[in-house]
């Protein structure tokens, strides 16, 4: 890659970087939790989600889907802790076990086999559940779906955008 079409992709990038930070500051007030502060920290982990996902649309998708299935099991996690909450501290971690064991068997399933990406989400998930005080399963899951989507959307745009404008440079 020549300096110039380096160059012209890192300011490219850096400008994707600052539409998404206009983007959380447009509608964090109309999220159902965390208008104070908003999720753009969501978008930018999704983002890169995107990039250790092969940065290809088909890659991308299963990164959603990925985040989907990551959101849904920490639910899941969640109930079971309750479920084991005579246990005391080994209530999450019990939890977690036998969802863990459950979703590496996920690796097996075309298009649902991004295990990574189910754990970044689940990470956010139990970020928002622990220091959100208002949140809910489901306006968890709406926050980090939507700021999540945006990411992976982002990172698809970054790797577009940066391939037309080398082609463009480099003729």
């Amino acid at each position: 890659m020549k300096k110039l079409s380096f160059a012209a992709g890192a300011a490219y990038t850096a400008l994707l970087a600052f539409v998404i930070v206009c983007i959380d500051q447009s509608i964090k007030q109309w999220m159902p939790i965390g208008a104070e502060s908003g999720f753009t920290y969501i978008a930018f982990v999704a983002w890169a989600v995107y990039f250790f996902s092969g940065c290809t649309l088909k890659g991308g998708i299963r990164a959603a889907i990925g985040y989907a299935v990551g959101v849904s099991f920490s639910v899941v996690i969640i109930l079971l802790a309750g479920l084991f909450s005579s246990t005391g501290y080994f209530a999450v971690p019990i939890g977690v076990l036998i969802v863990v064991f459950l979703v590496l068997y996920l690796e097996k399933v075309p298009w649902i086999d991004l295990i990574p990406a189910m754990f970044v989400a689940s990470g956010c998930f139990f970020g928002i559940m622990t220091y959100v005080p208002e949140a809910t399963f489901a306006s968890a899951a709406c926050v980090e779906l939507i700021y999540g989507f945006i990411g992976l959307l982002f990172g698809w745009i970054t790797i577009t955008g940066k391939d037309f404008l080398a082609k463009k440079i480099e003729k």
